[in-house]
């Protein structure tokens, strides 16, 4: 199999990525860790109690992806709504801490910030607790949001929308930034859960994973490997639906796929020790982004997001991509 290559150097390439602006909109959150030592049982219910050792907060959702744009050299322009709460005030302090802009988040009395605390001990989560709701905005909510996103849209190459279901991306807002983008000619890419998963239509990339191809379309089918016919018949569904120019979907150990037009690519897995697959998806759509606002062929595309996303599987807990690591092994793997 010949491998996928890009229009230009890619030396070249990744120069680029320093001129371009990302807006991200969609679910943001903070993940909040505990990390203790449990010796013994409660008194009071057959529980564990953690001794805490230390405690950290990290972004996460939409907020994890602006770091990975931000790793890869771009400029990340983040829309959101927010609590205003506590949970608001971390999120806040985080992006600052990273120097990410904040000028496009909403903070809004009406709902919380989503915050996911997991309580960890001895190398095993115990528990995780999530401080969220999943209700749609309201009007004041998505008329502010909307506003927001138009304001960075003029300033924007690609957009990237992050959805968790967590009720910032409805079908009517997903909609309408579909469509203001189109006009501007600013190219959309899509990283989708299930409530929202047929909204999409006209994005320029749509990214599922294969979980979400066969909860979002209803259809059941076989593993690409086993059932390749099966699996292809999703994604012609799939296109003929929400009629995408690029569909990306990655396929866990067996790689990745891509299709724009009638060029279909499988790419496999590269061969590396997993530590933790966490983050790997918001990786893989910030290097898709930056390749499309670029124009970068769809198969050259799959393959450098691919190595992105196993690269970061390496490390423990969701961390951005390293770029010139990135690079480096893009180039032996002879993606030139």
């Amino acid at each position: 199999m010949s491998l996928p290559t890009s229009d230009s150097s890619l030396q070249t390439l990744f120069n680029d990525f320093n001129n371009l602006r990302v807006l991200i909109i969609g679910d943001v959150m903070v993940d909040a860790y505990v990390w203790g030592r449990a010796t013994r049982l409660s008194p009071e219910a057959p529980v564990p109690v953690v001794h805490v050792a230390r405690t950290e907060n990290r972004l996460g959702g939409a907020a994890n992806v602006a770091l990975n744009v931000q790793a890869l050299g771009a400029t990340p322009l983040l829309c959101a709504v927010i609590g205003d709460d506590a949970g608001g005030d971390q999120l806040l302090d985080l992006l600052h801490a990273h120097d990410l802009p904040a000028d496009g988040l909403i903070r809004s009395a009406a709902r919380p910030t989503t915050v996911k605390q997991r309580i960890l001990a001895h190398g095993q989560q115990l528990l995780r607790i999530d401080s969220e709701i999943e209700t749609d905005l309201n009007q004041e909510e998505a008329d502010q949001l909307l506003a927001a996103y138009d304001d960075l849209l003029a300033r924007a190459d690609v957009v990237i929308f992050e959805d968790y279901d967590k009720g910032v991306l409805s079908e009517a807002i997903i909609t309408e930034c579909i469509a203001r983008a189109r006009q501007r000619s600013i190219p959309t890419v899509v990283d989708p859960k299930k409530k929202n998963f047929l909204a999409y239509r006209h994005c320029t990339l749509f990214k599922p994973n294969l979980k979400e191809l066969r909860e979002g379309l209803k259809l059941e089918f076989g593993e690409p490997n086993t059932d390749r016919a099966g699996f292809e018949a999703a994604v012609a569904r799939l296109r003929e639906v929400l009629m995408p120019e690029i569909v990306l979907v990655t396929l866990s150990e067996y790689g990745v796929f891509a299709q724009q037009d009638d060029q279909k690519t499988y790419l496999p897995a590269h061969l590396r020790t997993i530590s933790d697959v966490s983050g790997a998806g918001d990786t893989v759509i910030s290097i898709a982004a930056l390749c499309v606002a670029l124009g970068q062929p769809a198969a050259f595309t799959a393959a450098l997001a691919n190595l992105g996303g196993g690269l970061v599987c390496e490390q423990v807990g969701v961390v951005p991509v390293e770029k010139q690591r990135l690079l480096e092994e893009a180039a032996e793997a002879g993606l030139a």
